[in-house]
Order: structure tokens, then C-alpha cells, then sequence
């Protein structure tokens, strides 16, 4: 069996290609032909069809979209699908997709999408924001990695200058969960959760590892572990880590769905070789 793993084209280290280096690791060892490639034409469109030399099962650790629905159409098998990797990335469509599927979420407001440079600011829109969620709040643009893009807003004065700052990127906003600097990463394959770590922070309100914050054990319950095999099932993932906040009364609420999660940390802190698990799914469908 051949495997394809697809980084970005234009990454050369870094946590992503850490994690290519632990897929390969683990397929070869199950007997698997691995090639890791930089995403630089893997498929052009050729007398309107979809042209590659590829053929093969490829593990898409970019998030360029249309890349990924290129070689869906030459014949490749993604993990994840181009569909899921889609609603993953945009944030604001992960919450819309999540909706009616029983899932806990914060309050979410997406802001309309604004295309005049020159437009003034809603205002109405942005009071309403402030009396719906309270201060403080939490915007976000919706594309976006490692706790980049993501704002905590203590007053009006500070929404209304992130509105006039982003306001021609797509973002939302969001309930602020508290406490702070703390939730819970879930890993899961094959739509079962195989581990689960506490990221805590105590420098920033964001928990992510890559700003200064460490993963603790933890043993999610059966509420969460249903919730985040629910959230993954629906979206259509084979692979990803789920971010639940859990708050000062111990609810829980679905917060991120990352489809390209890494999970060095959680190896590290669970004991799991979830690089192993993912080989495993990859081979065996």
C-alpha cells in the first residue's frame, strides 16, 4: 500500500512536519510505502478533469482546500476528507454544522461579511453583541491555528475597534467561558476517543501549547467522550483534536474542532502512540 502525506508547500520544520515524521514512522512499520510531499502541484485540472500521479491513500496534514478536492477527483482517499477539513478550518462553519446535533456550544454571533473598506461600523450589530454575550467576550477570525486570531474584548470601545480592524475578514463572536486558560484536548480516531489531555495556561487566556501552555492527564467522562465522537462523526473526520471548555460549574462545551490537530504533548502526557492509531486506521479500511 502506497500513503501519500501532503505538508504545506511551503513549511520546512515545525510541529507539522514532526508529526509527517511520526505518520511515516508508524505506516512503514505496518508494511506501508510512505512519501511526504510539499504541496506544490499534486493535481492540475487537464481537458477538464482532475490529472494526478497520485493514486493512493494521502494523509492531508495543509489546509488548502482546493488542493484537496483536486486529488479526491484524481482517485486519492484523504484523511480527513477535503469536506471535513472544510468545515474544520472555517470556524464559524464548524458551529454552524454542529448545530441540531445535540452539542453544547458557547453563545456564538458570526459578524456579517463586510466588502467596502469604507463602510461604517454597525453599531446597532455591536451593542447588540455586547448585551447578548456580556464583557468580557471573545471574538475570533475564523481562519486561524495555534491561538493566532483569537481576542479576548473587555468593553464596547475594544469591539468596536476589532470590528473596524477585521471587520473585511471573516470572524465571530463568542461567549467567554471562564476560568480561564484551561480546557480539555480530545483526540479521536476511527470516531472513537482514544485520549484526552488538560491544557492549562497560566500567562494567557488561551490554553494552546504553542503559547506557553502544558498538557495535564485527564480522564474524560462519558459525557464528553459522547460528545466529541458525536461532533466527529458529523463532520466527517477519521482524525482530529477537540477543544471542550469546562466551566466553574463543570459544563461542558464543545469550543474548537481541529482537523489537523498535533499531538506530540498528548503522546507525551497520555502514553498513547496516537500516531500508531492513525497508521493502524489508515491501513486497515
Amino acid at each position: 500500500m502506497k500513503v501519500l502525506i501532503v505538508l504545506n508547500a511551503y513549511q520546512r520544520d515545525g510541529a507539522q512536519v514532526g508529526k509527517a515524521g511520526r505518520l511515516k514512522e508508524e505506516l512503514e512499520k505496518l508494511g506501508a510505502e510512505v512519501e511526504v510531499a510539499r504541496n506544490f502541484r499534486l493535481a492540475d485540472v487537464v481537458n477538464g478533469e482532475a490529472d494526478s500521479q497520485y493514486r493512493c491513500k494521502c494523509v492531508f496534514l495543509d489546509k488548502d482546500k482546493s488542493a484537496a478536492y483536486l486529488l479526491e477527483k484524481a482517485g486519492c482517499i484523504l484523511y480527513n476528507s477535503a469536506r471535513a477539513m472544510e468545515l474544520c478550518d472555517d470556524k464559524m462553519l464548524t458551529h454552524a454544522a454542529l448545530c441540531g446535533a445535540g452539542i453544547c456550544m458557547p453563545h456564538t454571533i458570526y459578524a456579517p461579511l463586510c466588502y467596502y473598506p469604507d463602510a461604517p461600523l454597525p453599531e446597532d450589530f455591536l451593542k447588540g453583541v455586547g448585551e447578548s454575550l456580556g464583557y468580557p467576550l471573545v471574538a475570533k477570525l475564523c481562519y486561524g491555528s495555534l491561538g493566532s486570531g483569537v481576542f479576548l474584548i473587555d468593553d464596547y470601545n475594544a469591539l468596536c475597534m476589532f470590528e473596524s480592524k477585521y471587520k473585511l475578514q471573516a470572524h465571530l463572536y463568542q461567549q467567554f467561558i471562564t476560568p480561564a486558560g484551561t480546557d480539555v484536548r480530545c483526540i479521536v480516531v476511527g470516531g472513537k476517543l482514544i485520549c484526552s489531555m488538560k491544557r492549562v495556561n497560566k500567562s494567557d487566556f488561551r490554553s494552546n501549547v504553542e503559547l506557553g501552555g502544558h498538557g495535564e492527564r485527564f480522564k474524560a467522562d462519558k459525557e464528553m467522550t459522547a460528545m466529541c465522537e458525536r461532533a466527529a462523526s458529523v463532520l466527517g473526520l477519521d482524525y482530529c483534536g477537540i477543544d471542550v471548555l469546562l466551566d466553574n460549574d463543570g459544563r461542558k462545551y464543545l469550543c474548537e474542532v481541529n482537523s489537523n490537530a498535533f499531538f506530540a504533548e498528548a503522546e507525551k502526557v497520555c502514553g498513547v502512540n496516537i500516531a500508531k492509531k492513525f497508521a493502524e486506521l489508515i491501513i486497515s479500511e
